[in-house]
């Protein structure tokens, strides 16, 4: 293998495992932070296809517009707080011999990292508006994101931290059809719009000289999606949806382009209220289809300032992962006509299959969800919920080869292992009027 193929397949490692998180935290992939509604995040997202308790639900179905009889405002933010950490981890360098396939390590050092998360604020806005006892239409605004990585400038691992700087905003249109007191159908259109700053260090430089230097990339995509609610009484009724999303591509002013698809999601939702009780029921399952997530395109990388132009203009990777599943259960119980207080949990399945990472701190998570509602009065409420998302304990392990002049193969390695773990605290407040 020749140095250019040697160095083109060595870089390429590293921009992998960026747009890998690119695509996990922009754009709701494998670590799914959900940011829709406060009255959500105060369930664990336990029915929100279905409960339609304010006009956030067409964020999850746009067939429970069907169930307002009014117009619906609701408005709101969620801050999302992210405590990352990579413990029990090594950093090691040395010569990599490419007759034989080998490595030698010369020195090994610690690598541990905490304080690497941030707090992001994702607002959100939705209007629902009925027609007719048939028809209604809605409109909304959302982040289906809100999330910040930086390694410090001086960590050993350079080149496998960096900072990651995500954005995403979701524009939706949508209508629903009543088609008879048990079902209704809905649908909608999605403009997506995502930017992201992604560094990566050349090994030995720390942040002298950058091996990834992607700043403000950015760009839309269209997206749409599908639903329908059966409601079997006052009291109990199920939802169903699909959404579609696009394949998504970014670009920055140096001209860097990443083309990744985005995964395809399905929900089942009901809610239940528990006849002569004040107390009611509610589930969800959710699948996310990461299965799809099959090659990532980059092109235009010979107009990049940063190490990459070196490694030519265009690639195409195979990079697999697996389907992603929720399951949530909450409960809801409805104290007075001034109160309602809701509890939720949720399991979260990881999309990352075989191939971890530190900048990608992604495994299985449960949800610990709680909230209320304050109705000020007949026509308003205030939402408040709070979420603990505790992530699983994760062995990591990476490796890269370059060219080196120094080395005394030709070749530079290096490897960091360890494990990482990722707990999020998510706060939501709204506000929900009818007119």
């Amino acid at each position: 293998m020749n140095k250019t193929r040697l160095f083109k397949k060595s870089l390429l490692a590293v921009t992998i495992t960026t747009a890998t998180l690119a695509s996990q935290q922009a754009l709701a992939a494998g670590f799914q932070l959900n940011a829709q509604s406060a009255t959500g995040i105060g369930r664990a997202f336990a029915g929100d296809a279905v409960i339609a308790d304010n006009a956030s639900v067409m964020a999850r179905n746009p067939a429970a517009m069907a169930l307002f009889d009014k117009t619906e405002l609701s408005l709101g933010f969620e801050s999302i707080t992210s405590m990352i950490e990579v413990k029990d981890a090594t950093y090691s360098s040395g010569a990599y011999i490419p007759a034989t396939g080998t490595t030698i390590i010369t020195q090994s050092k610690d690598a541990d990292a905490d304080g690497i998360g941030d707090t992001s604020i994702a607002p959100n806005i939705h209007l629902i508006v009925p027609v007719s006892d048939k028809f209604a239409w809605g409109i909304n605004a959302y982040s289906n994101f809100g999330t910040k990585t930086e390694f410090k400038d001086d960590y050993v691992a350079a080149e496998y931290g960096g900072l990651t700087d995500v954005k995403s905003f979701n524009l939706g249109l949508a209508t629903s059809y009543r088609i008879d007191e048990h079902w209704s159908l809905g649908a909608g259109l999605d403009l997506i719009y995502g930017q992201g700053t992604f560094k990566r260090a050349v090994p030995g430089t720390n942040s002298a000289a950058y091996l990834l230097n992607v700043d403000k990339a950015d760009g839309f995509a269209f997206g749409f999606n599908i639903g329908t609610v059966y409601e079997l009484d006052e009291n109990n009724r199920f939802g169903l949806s699909y959404r579609h999303s696009p394949t998504f591509s970014a670009k920055d002013d140096a001209g860097q382009k990443v083309t990744l698809p985005l995964p395809d999601m399905a929900e089942f939702s009901g809610y239940h209220k528990i006849e002569d009780t004040k107390f009611a029921v509610h589930y969800s399952v959710q699948w996310i289809g990461w299965g799809s997530f099959e090659t990532i395109d980059f092109e235009n990388l010979d107009s990049s300032e940063s190490a990459l132009a070196a490694a030519g203009s265009t690639y195409e990777k195979e990079y697999q992962w697996k389907d992603g599943w929720h399951f949530a259960l909450g409960g809801t119980y409805y104290l007075n006509q001034d109160w309602t207080v809701r509890a939720g949990y949720m399991y979260d399945t990881s999309a990352q299959d075989d191939l971890t990472s530190i900048s990608v701190p992604d495994s299985d998570r449960q949800w610990l969800s709680t909230g209320f509602t304050y109705h000020i009065d007949s026509s308003s409420n205030i939402d408040f919920g709070i979420t603990y998302l505790m992530g699983k304990e994760t062995d990591v392990k990476e490796s890269l080869v370059l060219p080196s002049s120094s080395s005394p193969t030709g070749y530079a390695y290096t490897e960091v292992s360890g494990k990482t773990k990722a707990d999020a605290i998510l706060l939501g407040l709204q506000y929900s009027r009818s007119f």
